[in-house]
């Protein structure tokens, strides 16, 4: 009788551990379901806020947990996306991620616009764009969406010409340099540490609010115009998951009232919400 006592209450312990082993099964699974890893760049505390903003939201609206993975140069978040370690990422720009998908042989599209960030060039040694000198040194990213860009932002400061009909612009299509700039190129993260030693730089905003440069203390900006849209920022997923319901949601969850307010008080003019965008 003992004996089998004992086997009965074994047995009554073996199926409790078993189902409370299923519940946290169940639980890890479910939260599982309802989570999303996003893939950002590290080091912009003011990107970090926008960010938990847009996690705050994602919980409260739908339930979605954010967590995030951070990278140090732009050459890691798609390679990331592609080999199915983050579920999204957001950090690029229509022509880089063109680029991106052309040399990569990857299938990455956006589902869903976020910020743009106008391009700046600074300067610590000029005041002005006028003021450069001849053959002044000039640092612009030497990856070749951010180049490009770059570039056509010298053209636009009247410091060089492109060649027309140009669409990805090299150093080689420059057609006018009437004070013969140099131009060197530099990993986009090195451009705003390069001022103490060129005379202008060409920097990203995520860069520059890395380092803390004052957009207002910028020499030349980016003029917004409606070819501008190549450059606007957004959430990008690998194609097969675009319609998936995480990622639905986060897009929902960026593109609110509570992130656009958060991006005005963080970034200023640096950053400007970009999904309902009137570009002229």
């Amino acid at each position: 009788m003992r004996i089998k006592k004992k086997y009965v209450i074994g047995i009554g312990l073996l199926v409790i551990l078993i189902f409370l082993g299923y519940l946290s099964f169940g639980k890890q699974a479910a939260q599982n379901k309802n989570t999303i890893t996003v893939g950002i760049m590290a080091g912009s505390k003011s990107e970090q806020e926008i960010w938990d903003s847009v996690a705050q939201t994602a919980k409260k609206r739908y339930g979605l947990r954010v967590k995030f993975q951070r990278f140090t140069d732009y050459s890691q978040p798609n390679a990331a996306l592609s080999s199915n370690n983050i579920d999204v990422n957001a950090f690029q720009n229509y022509p880089f991620l063109d680029i991106w998908n052309q040399k990569n042989h990857t299938n990455i599209v956006s589902v869903g616009d976020t910020i743009i960030e106008p391009m700046r060039i600074y300067s610590y040694k000029n005041q002005s764009i006028a003021k450069i000198p001849n053959g002044a040194t000039i640092t612009v990213p030497n990856d070749a969406n951010n180049e490009s860009r770059a570039l056509f932002l010298l053209q636009s400061a009247g410091l060089i010409k492109i060649k027309p009909h140009t669409s990805l612009a090299t150093t080689k299509d420059i057609i006018k340099n009437d004070k013969n700039l140099k131009i060197k190129e530099v990993d986009a993260s090195q451009t705003a540490r390069s001022l103490n030693d060129v005379g202008a730089a060409i920097v990203n905003g995520n860069y520059a609010q890395t380092v803390n440069l004052n957009p207002k203390k910028a020499i030349f900006t980016e003029p917004l115009k409606k070819d501008s849209h190549k450059w606007i920022n957004f959430i990008a997923a690998n194609k097969e998951n675009r319609n998936d319901k995480n990622v639905k949601e986060l897009v929902k969850a960026y593109q609110s009232p509570e992130t656009a307010k958060v991006i005005k008080r963080v970034s200023g003019v640096n950053q400007l919400p970009a999904w309902d965008l009137k570009l002229k």
